[in-house]
Protein backbone atom coordinates (compact mmCIF):
# COMPACT_ATOMS: atom_id res chain seq x y z
CA UNK A 1 0.00 0.00 0.00
CA UNK A 2 1.28 3.44 -0.87
CA UNK A 3 2.57 5.60 1.96
CA UNK A 4 0.32 8.65 2.14
CA UNK A 5 3.04 10.56 3.96
CA UNK A 6 5.52 9.94 1.12
CA UNK A 7 6.00 13.23 -0.79
CA UNK A 8 6.24 11.26 -4.03
CA UNK A 9 2.77 9.75 -3.51
CA UNK A 10 0.15 11.02 -5.96
CA UNK A 11 -3.54 10.64 -5.28
CA UNK A 12 -6.10 9.81 -7.96
CA UNK A 13 -6.99 13.48 -8.27
CA UNK A 14 -3.32 14.35 -8.89
CA UNK A 15 -3.35 12.15 -11.98
CA UNK A 16 -6.19 14.13 -13.56
CA UNK A 17 -5.56 17.05 -15.94
CA UNK A 18 -5.31 20.45 -14.28
CA UNK A 19 -8.38 21.75 -16.11
CA UNK A 20 -10.40 18.92 -14.53
CA UNK A 21 -9.67 20.33 -11.07
CA UNK A 22 -11.35 23.62 -11.90
CA UNK A 23 -14.52 23.73 -9.79
CA UNK A 24 -16.38 25.40 -12.67
CA UNK A 25 -16.24 22.11 -14.57
CA UNK A 26 -17.60 19.96 -11.73
CA UNK A 27 -21.36 20.58 -12.34
CA UNK A 28 -20.89 19.80 -16.04
CA UNK A 29 -19.28 16.44 -15.42
CA UNK A 30 -21.70 15.64 -12.60
CA UNK A 31 -24.61 16.27 -14.98
CA UNK A 32 -22.97 14.26 -17.74
CA UNK A 33 -22.51 11.33 -15.39
CA UNK A 34 -26.16 11.45 -14.35
CA UNK A 35 -27.33 11.66 -17.97
CA UNK A 36 -25.10 8.75 -19.05
CA UNK A 37 -26.32 6.67 -16.10
CA UNK A 38 -29.94 7.44 -17.01
CA UNK A 39 -29.36 6.52 -20.68
CA UNK A 40 -27.70 3.26 -19.63
CA UNK A 41 -30.58 2.37 -17.32
CA UNK A 42 -33.21 3.12 -19.96
CA UNK A 43 -31.28 1.14 -22.58
CA UNK A 44 -30.99 -1.91 -20.31
CA UNK A 45 -34.70 -1.62 -19.48
CA UNK A 46 -35.58 -1.61 -23.18
CA UNK A 47 -33.28 -4.55 -23.98
CA UNK A 48 -34.36 -6.79 -21.09
CA UNK A 49 -38.00 -5.85 -21.60
CA UNK A 50 -37.87 -7.12 -25.17
CA UNK A 51 -35.65 -10.15 -24.55
CA UNK A 52 -37.40 -11.48 -21.46
CA UNK A 53 -40.91 -10.70 -22.70
CA UNK A 54 -42.39 -10.55 -19.19
CA UNK A 55 -45.93 -9.21 -18.90
CA UNK A 56 -45.02 -7.17 -15.83
CA UNK A 57 -41.89 -5.64 -17.46
CA UNK A 58 -42.86 -4.01 -20.76
CA UNK A 59 -40.07 -2.25 -22.71
CA UNK A 60 -39.37 1.37 -21.90
CA UNK A 61 -40.68 2.52 -25.28
CA UNK A 62 -44.09 0.97 -24.56
CA UNK A 63 -44.18 2.64 -21.13
CA UNK A 64 -43.41 6.01 -22.71
CA UNK A 65 -46.23 5.43 -25.22
CA UNK A 66 -48.59 4.64 -22.34
CA UNK A 67 -47.46 7.81 -20.55
CA UNK A 68 -48.23 9.89 -23.65
CA UNK A 69 -51.66 8.28 -23.96
CA UNK A 70 -52.46 9.17 -20.33
CA UNK A 71 -51.41 12.76 -20.91
CA UNK A 72 -53.19 13.25 -24.23
CA UNK A 73 -56.42 11.60 -23.08
CA UNK A 74 -56.56 13.95 -20.08
CA UNK A 75 -57.23 11.02 -17.77
CA UNK A 76 -54.29 11.87 -15.55
CA UNK A 77 -54.84 15.59 -14.97
CA UNK A 78 -57.66 15.39 -12.43
CA UNK A 79 -55.85 12.72 -10.43
CA UNK A 80 -52.57 14.63 -10.59
CA UNK A 81 -54.20 17.85 -9.38
CA UNK A 82 -55.88 16.04 -6.46
CA UNK A 83 -52.61 14.39 -5.43
CA UNK A 84 -50.56 17.59 -5.67
CA UNK A 85 -53.10 19.51 -3.59
CA UNK A 86 -52.95 16.89 -0.82
CA UNK A 87 -49.14 16.87 -1.06
CA UNK A 88 -48.87 20.66 -0.85
CA UNK A 89 -51.19 21.04 2.15
CA UNK A 90 -49.80 18.05 4.04
CA UNK A 91 -46.17 19.01 3.48
CA UNK A 92 -46.79 22.68 4.33
CA UNK A 93 -48.31 21.68 7.66
CA UNK A 94 -45.60 19.10 8.37
CA UNK A 95 -42.72 21.44 7.55
CA UNK A 96 -44.02 24.44 9.47
CA UNK A 97 -45.08 22.55 12.59
CA UNK A 98 -42.09 20.20 12.34
CA UNK A 99 -39.57 23.04 12.34
CA UNK A 100 -41.33 24.84 15.23
CA UNK A 101 -41.53 21.75 17.44
CA UNK A 102 -37.97 20.72 16.51
CA UNK A 103 -36.69 24.15 17.53
CA UNK A 104 -38.58 24.05 20.84
CA UNK A 105 -37.28 20.55 21.60
CA UNK A 106 -33.72 21.57 20.77
CA UNK A 107 -33.86 24.75 22.82
CA UNK A 108 -35.75 23.59 25.91
CA UNK A 109 -34.91 20.34 27.68
CA UNK A 110 -38.31 20.06 29.35
CA UNK A 111 -40.10 20.08 26.01
CA UNK A 112 -37.62 17.53 24.67
CA UNK A 113 -38.24 15.18 27.60
CA UNK A 114 -41.99 15.64 27.21
CA UNK A 115 -42.16 14.90 23.47
CA UNK A 116 -39.14 12.83 22.42
CA UNK A 117 -40.63 9.45 23.31
CA UNK A 118 -43.63 10.13 21.06
CA UNK A 119 -41.54 11.57 18.22
CA UNK A 120 -39.20 8.58 18.11
CA UNK A 121 -42.03 6.08 18.54
CA UNK A 122 -43.88 7.50 15.52
CA UNK A 123 -40.62 7.81 13.57
CA UNK A 124 -39.80 4.13 14.16
CA UNK A 125 -43.27 2.93 13.20
CA UNK A 126 -44.23 2.18 9.57
CA UNK A 127 -46.29 5.11 8.30
CA UNK A 128 -48.62 2.77 6.45
CA UNK A 129 -49.91 1.32 9.71
CA UNK A 130 -51.73 4.57 10.47
CA UNK A 131 -53.71 4.64 7.21
CA UNK A 132 -56.57 2.38 8.46
CA UNK A 133 -56.78 4.42 11.67
CA UNK A 134 -56.99 7.68 9.76
CA UNK A 135 -59.52 6.14 7.40
CA UNK A 136 -61.70 5.15 10.38
CA UNK A 137 -61.50 8.70 11.77
CA UNK A 138 -61.76 10.86 8.63
CA UNK A 139 -63.22 8.53 6.00
CA UNK A 140 -62.15 8.61 2.35
CA UNK A 141 -62.01 12.39 1.97
CA UNK A 142 -59.05 14.65 1.35
CA UNK A 143 -58.45 15.07 5.08
CA UNK A 144 -57.20 11.49 5.30
CA UNK A 145 -54.83 11.98 2.37
CA UNK A 146 -53.43 15.17 3.90
CA UNK A 147 -53.02 13.44 7.28
CA UNK A 148 -51.07 10.55 5.70
CA UNK A 149 -48.71 12.98 3.92
CA UNK A 150 -48.30 14.86 7.21
CA UNK A 151 -47.43 11.74 9.23
CA UNK A 152 -44.93 10.49 6.66
CA UNK A 153 -42.86 13.69 6.72
CA UNK A 154 -43.55 15.47 10.03
CA UNK A 155 -41.51 13.33 12.43
CA UNK A 156 -38.48 13.26 10.16
CA UNK A 157 -38.49 17.06 9.94
CA UNK A 158 -38.86 17.39 13.71
CA UNK A 159 -35.92 15.07 14.35
CA UNK A 160 -33.52 16.80 11.96
CA UNK A 161 -34.48 20.26 13.22
CA UNK A 162 -34.04 19.14 16.83
CA UNK A 163 -30.59 17.68 16.13
CA UNK A 164 -29.62 20.80 14.17
CA UNK A 165 -30.54 23.11 17.07
CA UNK A 166 -28.85 20.84 19.62
CA UNK A 167 -25.63 20.75 17.57
CA UNK A 168 -25.21 24.52 17.43
CA UNK A 169 -21.84 25.39 18.96
CA UNK A 170 -22.41 26.00 22.68
CA UNK A 171 -19.57 28.51 22.70
CA UNK A 172 -21.43 30.72 20.23
CA UNK A 173 -24.54 30.58 22.40
CA UNK A 174 -22.56 31.43 25.54
CA UNK A 175 -20.81 34.31 23.77
CA UNK A 176 -24.10 35.74 22.50
CA UNK A 177 -25.64 35.54 25.99
CA UNK A 178 -22.58 37.16 27.55
CA UNK A 179 -22.99 40.06 25.12
CA UNK A 180 -26.58 40.54 26.26
CA UNK A 181 -28.42 38.90 23.39
CA UNK A 182 -32.13 38.42 23.95
CA UNK A 183 -33.86 35.09 23.32
CA UNK A 184 -35.14 36.39 19.99
CA UNK A 185 -31.70 37.63 18.92
CA UNK A 186 -30.14 34.36 20.02
CA UNK A 187 -32.55 32.40 17.87
CA UNK A 188 -32.35 34.52 14.70
CA UNK A 189 -28.64 35.36 14.81
CA UNK A 190 -27.08 32.18 16.24
CA UNK A 191 -29.31 29.13 16.51
CA UNK A 192 -31.25 29.38 13.25
CA UNK A 193 -28.18 29.89 11.00
CA UNK A 194 -26.27 27.18 12.86
CA UNK A 195 -29.07 24.64 12.51
CA UNK A 196 -30.01 25.39 8.89
CA UNK A 197 -27.92 22.66 7.17
CA UNK A 198 -29.54 19.84 9.17
CA UNK A 199 -32.96 21.47 9.11
CA UNK A 200 -32.87 21.75 5.32
CA UNK A 201 -31.74 18.13 5.08
CA UNK A 202 -34.82 17.17 7.09
CA UNK A 203 -37.06 19.24 4.81
CA UNK A 204 -35.56 17.63 1.71
CA UNK A 205 -35.93 14.09 3.05
CA UNK A 206 -39.36 15.01 4.37
CA UNK A 207 -40.48 16.03 0.88
CA UNK A 208 -39.44 12.65 -0.53
CA UNK A 209 -41.30 10.92 2.29
CA UNK A 210 -44.34 13.12 1.69
CA UNK A 211 -44.57 11.96 -1.94
CA UNK A 212 -44.33 8.37 -0.74
CA UNK A 213 -47.10 9.00 1.79
CA UNK A 214 -49.25 10.63 -0.89
CA UNK A 215 -49.14 7.52 -3.06
CA UNK A 216 -49.43 4.97 -0.25
CA UNK A 217 -52.43 6.71 1.27
CA UNK A 218 -54.24 7.07 -2.04
CA UNK A 219 -53.63 3.46 -3.04
CA UNK A 220 -55.40 2.25 0.09
CA UNK A 221 -58.24 4.64 0.76
CA UNK A 222 -58.59 7.37 -1.88
CA UNK A 223 -61.17 7.39 -4.65
CA UNK A 224 -59.17 9.90 -6.70
CA UNK A 225 -55.48 10.73 -7.08
CA UNK A 226 -52.38 9.14 -8.58
CA UNK A 227 -52.41 6.31 -6.07
CA UNK A 228 -56.01 5.45 -6.84
CA UNK A 229 -55.19 5.47 -10.56
CA UNK A 230 -52.26 3.10 -9.96
CA UNK A 231 -54.58 0.82 -8.00
CA UNK A 232 -57.11 0.85 -10.84
CA UNK A 233 -54.61 -0.08 -13.55
CA UNK A 234 -52.94 -2.58 -11.24
CA UNK A 235 -56.25 -4.40 -10.82
CA UNK A 236 -56.44 -4.60 -14.64
CA UNK A 237 -52.87 -5.99 -14.81
CA UNK A 238 -51.94 -3.14 -17.14
CA UNK A 239 -48.21 -3.03 -16.38
CA UNK A 240 -47.44 -0.36 -18.97
CA UNK A 241 -49.91 2.13 -17.46
CA UNK A 242 -48.79 1.32 -13.90
CA UNK A 243 -45.14 1.92 -14.80
CA UNK A 244 -46.11 5.06 -16.70
CA UNK A 245 -47.81 6.42 -13.58
CA UNK A 246 -44.79 5.37 -11.53
CA UNK A 247 -42.52 7.41 -13.81
CA UNK A 248 -44.75 10.43 -13.30
CA UNK A 249 -44.67 9.97 -9.52
CA UNK A 250 -40.86 9.66 -9.58
CA UNK A 251 -40.71 12.85 -11.66
CA UNK A 252 -42.82 14.66 -9.05
CA UNK A 253 -40.51 13.44 -6.28
CA UNK A 254 -37.38 14.52 -8.18
CA UNK A 255 -38.78 17.96 -9.04
CA UNK A 256 -39.99 18.73 -5.52
CA UNK A 257 -36.84 17.47 -3.77
CA UNK A 258 -34.65 19.35 -6.26
CA UNK A 259 -36.58 22.54 -5.47
CA UNK A 260 -35.94 22.07 -1.73
CA UNK A 261 -32.30 21.20 -2.46
CA UNK A 262 -31.79 24.40 -4.45
CA UNK A 263 -33.41 26.37 -1.63
CA UNK A 264 -31.02 24.63 0.76
CA UNK A 265 -28.01 25.67 -1.35
CA UNK A 266 -29.24 29.25 -1.45
CA UNK A 267 -29.84 29.51 2.30
CA UNK A 268 -26.69 27.66 3.41
CA UNK A 269 -24.23 28.92 0.78
CA UNK A 270 -22.29 30.64 3.59
CA UNK A 271 -21.39 27.24 5.07
CA UNK A 272 -19.61 25.96 1.93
Amino acid sequence: MADLADPSYRSGNDLLPKWWENSAWEPIYDNQGQILSLILGVTLWEIFGRLLDFAFLPPFSIVITATWELIVSGEIWGSLAASLLSLAIGYALASSLGVIIGVLMGRYRKIEHLLDIYIYAFLASPGLIYVPILFAIFGTGRTTQIAVVFIYSFFLIVTHTFIGIRNVDARLIAMALSLGASERQLFWKVMLPGSLPLTMTGLRLGMARAVKGMINGEMFIALVGMGALIRTYGSRFDAAKVLALLLIVISIALITTTFVQQLDKHLTRWST
